[in-house]
């Protein structure tokens, strides 16, 4: 293994290795006219639409069978532990079932990220985002549509900053847990590793889906976890009160920040980037 890691280092790899694909393009007119590219937004659309849809009413129907005041149990429900389960579970379900047609990002924060390593297009990242915030739209929606009674007593699954907290704060909690998100979805989905170490088996989906259920446990108290624009977004806008809307910046900020030092770190730090640079020098001949 140490040998192994010495080679990588000096970059003596043989012709059998694995190379690095190209770099997306910024601007790739051409998706617009295929097929996949669409089904690919479809597919988007309706993981994110059942990823809110369950979540929330996972929530909510926490929030109602713990409430004192309506004959519920302070013990009762599925609890944090339990909503950290539904919302990992649900990415771990939704990553595993659409990665082969869309990447399964249902993350504006996975699209960002993606896009700033050059793994997608602009055009594919801007109608991903859009796809996923009318998708989080509509399984909120479904959700105020089924359980409007409960819907609006018990805040609608909206994100906002938990009393006691300051912004910055909330703006950390968000930072860090989308870092550590995204930090893993590259990480499980880099196809060199999983070319040089392949006696590792990866299920890409499984990481990245006990991330979140990680972040969850960790952020629910500070902003109720956010690390998704899009889940905070379609929450705000079916919920539609001033508090998720007055810290609903927090939301869509401390996300992008934390993918795009997850994307940094990835691409520049631990994969080729920095490596790179420093062999370039290296190779040069002392005078």
């Amino acid at each position: 293994m140490a040998k192994d890691v010495e080679v990588a280092e000096r970059g003596s790899f043989s012709g059998k290795d694995y190379q690095d694909p190209p770099p997306a393009p910024l601007i790739d007119a051409e998706e617009l006219t295929k097929w996949s590219f669409y089904r690919a937004l479809i597919a988007e659309f309706i993981a994110t639409l059942l990823f809110l849809y369950i979540t929330v009413l996972t929530v909510i129907g926490y929030k109602s069978q713990s409430d004192t005041t309506a004959n519920g149990d302070v013990c009762g429900g599925v609890g944090i532990l339990g909503i950290a389960w539904a919302f990992g579970g649900m990415i771990f379900i939704l990553v595993y079932c659409t990665a082969g047609i869309s990447g399964g990002h249902i993350n504006p924060a996975v699209t960002f990220g993606l896009f700033l390593a050059r793994k997608v297009s602009l055009i594919r990242a801007i109608l991903y985002m859009v796809a996923q915030c009318l998708g989080a739209i509509c399984g909120v929606g479904l959700v105020k549509a089924f359980q409007k009674s409960l819907y609006t007593r018990y805040g609608g699954g909206a994100n906002s900053l938990s009393a006691g907290y300051s912004t910055g704060t909330g703006l950390g909690a968000e930072i860090i847990g989308t870092f550590v998100l995204v930090y893993t979805v590259f990480s499980a989905t880099d196809p060199k590793r999983n070319a040089r170490d392949s006696h590792v088996p990866v299920l890409a989906p499984l990481p990245i889906g006990f991330a979140v259920f990680m972040v969850h446990l960790a952020t629910i108290p500070v902003t109720g976890t956010g690390i998704n624009p899009a889940r905070s977004f379609g929450a705000a806008v079916i919920y539609n009160q001033d508090k998720p809307w007055d810290d609903h910046w927090i939301f869509w900020v401390g996300p992008f920040i934390g993918a795009a030092i997850a994307a940094f770190y990835h691409q520049f730090i631990l994969r080729a980037g920095a490596a790179k640079a420093l062999g370039s020098f290296r190779s040069n001949p002392t005078v």
